[in-house]
């Protein structure tokens, strides 16, 4: 009976084996039930409101339901660590803004989830890009970046604000005080809106934010854009110079929405998302909706959301380090 034990066992465990699902055998399911899209802010912004546009185009390809579930609170941190723990199997997914990337970087120690960016997620697309602005109340008198750094300077103007601490927006305003060698002081508030508010209203003079929600005043006039914070000029503002241009170098900070999935995914089950939501990426009233946030399509293979995380993780990541940027 003991000599027959190991036999026994061997054959039990092959027919384990056989019963699992292959990766090949798992693609060629996938999907079979419902699938849930985490986004880790609350409802209402640009990240809820394209997600749950992708998740109704999603959900008319495959055949099953794609239903967007917010999982809010700790920078983003909750959420994106609740998928981080989940089945590796598809059915649950993480829509994500760039702030995935440095979260963890600016958490005070205890507070908020734990994940690894670079090391915890499985890439699957990325789906646009955005890119940052220094934007000034039209009665400030800063019409262009040399007006700002002399305003700085000379102590007319002495702080901005930014939707938050720890935001990308709040990491840009330190590149620019460090490029510039000035010292504008960050304002922080609770999200876009209430800044861009005290902006129109004159009650502080600049901020940094991604063009969506503030183009309606810089048509109107109430707003000016100054600069964009980019390598390139924006295909949405081609006449805004970049920050290079106007002798604030090294101070390029940019915005991307992605999907992740977690670790381990099966590469057949990646190669179906991915196709998917590439062709959404293509449809007329899916590229209307993104460029009223004024995101730009990007697309492509998992390799590019990877190459971008990876990049904003350690480029802001040593930002952040040497400025002591910390999330409120």
């Amino acid at each position: 009976m003991t000599a027959r034990r190991p036999l026994l066992l061997t054959a039990l465990a092959a027919a384990a084996a056989l019963a699992l699902p292959t990766g090949s055998a798992l693609a060629q399911t996938y999907p079979s039930k419902l699938i849930t899209l985490v986004v880790s802010f609350p409802p209402g912004g640009d990240t809820d409101a394209l997600a749950r546009t992708f998740a109704e185009k999603l959900q008319a390809r495959v055949g099953q339901t794609v239903v967007v579930e917010n999982k809010t609170g700790a920078s983003g941190t909750i959420g994106n660590a609740f998928v981080a723990k989940a089945a590796p199997d598809g059915y649950t997914l993480l829509f994500t803004p760039n702030t995935f990337a440095t979260a963890p970087l600016v958490l005070k120690p205890g507070t908020g989830a734990v994940y690894d960016p670079l090391k915890d997620f499985t890439p699957i697309l990325l789906a646009g890009t955005q890119q940052l602005f220094l934007v000034t109340h039209a009665g400030s008198g800063l019409n262009t970046v040399k007006d700002v750094v002399a305003a700085a300077k000379s102590g007319k103007v002495t702080n901005y604000a930014s939707p938050g601490s720890g935001s990308p927006m709040h990491i840009l305003g330190e590149m620019f005080n460090r490029s510039a060698g000035v010292k504008l002081t960050q304002v922080p508030y609770r999200g876009s809106g209430p800044a861009i508010v005290d902006l129109v209203a004159g009650h502080i003079p600049m901020m940094y934010t991604t063009l969506g929600p503030v183009a309606q005043y810089i048509a109107q006039g109430k707003l000016v854009n100054v600069a964009v914070a980019d390598p390139q000029r924006s295909p949405l503002a081609p006449n805004v110079p970049t920050l290079a241009e106007a002798g604030v170098k090294d101070a390029e900070v940019g915005a991307w929405q992605g999907f992740m999935g977690p670790k381990g995914m099966p590469a057949d089950v990646v190669r179906t998302l991915n196709g998917h939501l590439n062709e959404i990426l293509k449809m007329p009233d899916v590229i209307a909706r993104m460029n009223t946030m004024a995101l730009i399509p990007a697309g492509g293979d998992p390799a590019a959301l990877a190459k971008i995380n990876q990049y904003h993780n350690e480029r802001y990541g040593k930002v952040i380090r040497e400025t002591g940027i910390m999330a409120d």
